[in-house]
């Protein structure tokens, strides 16, 4: 009997540590849902050698980008965009308030950007549900970015 009860709880325990780690691999992969959509890293690094050149070139925002180190910044913004969309990689850069803080953005200015991450998105093929998710998840960012009120 106690040979029996034994066999039971372990198997109990083999089928109970089974379920665990499924839920545990579904929520991962919930949560890296909208990272998978973005292309990964390989789809978020292509995403930005569109984004940025375009905002060097965009006449609203251009003066903003003119001396900026691309490849630092193409760098920090897929890391960024990389956690925030549940993905692997750990945003190192600095804060968005201390970085923004001198840089008289206005809400103009932010819109104008978000216009242009979108084209940029659009012209990748995103699925506008995915970049809609995006955005939401950027949007908050809005607070720390916007230094003119």
């Amino acid at each position: 009997m106690k040979k029996t009860i034994l066999i039971a709880s372990m198997t109990l325990a083999t089928m109970l540590s089974g379920l665990a780690a499924t839920a545990k691999a579904q929520t991962t992969t919930a949560s890296a849902a909208l990272y998978i959509a973005l292309g990964e890293k390989t789809g978020l690094v292509k995403l930005m050698d569109d984004f940025v050149p375009r905002l060097q070139a965009d006449p609203r925002l251009s003066e903003a980008f003119k001396n900026a180190n691309v490849s630092n910044l193409k760098s920090q913004l897929v890391d960024q965009i990389c956690q925030v969309s549940g993905g692997p990689c750990e945003y190192k850069g600095p804060d968005m308030k201390v970085t923004h803080s001198n840089m008289d953005i206005t809400k103009t200015d932010f819109n104008a950007l978000v216009e242009v991450l979108q084209n940029s998105m659009d012209a990748q093929g995103i699925a506008f549900r995915s970049q809609n998710q995006l955005l939401a998840k950027l949007a908050p960012m809005h607070r720390d970015v916007i230094t003119v009120k």
